[in-house]
């Protein structure tokens, strides 16, 4: 078999492997039930089911994220470990991509969505949500324009 062929079996089989994966996401009607219901699967949600359920976050961020695979199919930001942290029972999984952030300091709720869907959420006391929308608000003060402008996302 040439290097090509190999190639384009490959690619196949990635196409049908990520369309079985998008279609196996409940309806968006679901979607909105289990968030009413606090069931927070990770990836079956998508940012629009807590938007149209729960309406705008308190804070929402945007950034390149790179993520710890976890067994159970979470991805970790890496943005919540301490500084050469890894988080227990991670082994060797890794993921990075542009990540969406939501937080909601009335709900308690931070959480975090991959190619559109729930890849963490974690429970946080209000207090600590405001905490990291201000870090988020921060930040952004020394974003560059390239990384600003929707042209270059």
């Amino acid at each position: 078999m040439t290097q090509a062929r190999i190639i384009a079996v490959g690619w196949w089989w990635l196409v049908a492997i990520l369309s079985a994966g998008c279609s196996s996401l409940p309806s968006l009607d679901q979607q909105k039930q289990l968030v009413q219901q606090g069931d927070y699967r990770i990836h079956q949600l998508t940012p629009r089911a807590f938007l149209e359920t729960w309406g705008e976050p308190t804070y929402t961020h945007q950034q390149f994220t790179h993520f710890f695979g976890m067994q159970d199919g979470q991805l970790i930001p890496q943005s919540r470990m301490a500084l050469g942290e890894s988080p227990q029972g991670w082994e060797t999984g890794l993921a990075a991509g542009d990540a969406l952030f939501l937080a909601y300091a009335d709900r308690g709720q931070y959480l975090v969505f991959l190619d559109e869907a729930l890849v963490y959420h974690e429970a946080m006391t209000p207090e600590k949500v405001h905490a990291v929308g201000k870090t988020w608000k921060y930040e952004s003060q020394f974003k560059t324009r390239l990384e600003l402008s929707p042209a270059m996302k």
